[in-house]
């Protein structure tokens, strides 16, 4: 019987961990943009540089 209380007061122990956790990262403005990931899949991606493009053909003929 008394495992049954230390394993109650470990996952209570546990659950305020990761309650403080969720209200730290509300404060700290981890939910705050809520618009950018749902756009984010339609930017398109970054162009690379001719400088990169050019060593790799390089290093194909090679």
């Amino acid at each position: 019987m008394g495992i049954i209380f230390f394993l109650i007061g470990c996952s209570v122990f546990i659950a305020l961990i990761f309650l403080a956790a969720f209200f730290w990262a509300n404060k700290t403005g981890q939910h705050e943009d809520t618009y950018t990931p749902s756009v984010r899949i339609l930017f398109d991606d970054e162009v690379m540089e001719e400088n990169h493009s050019d060593e790799n053909k390089n290093e194909k003929v090679r």
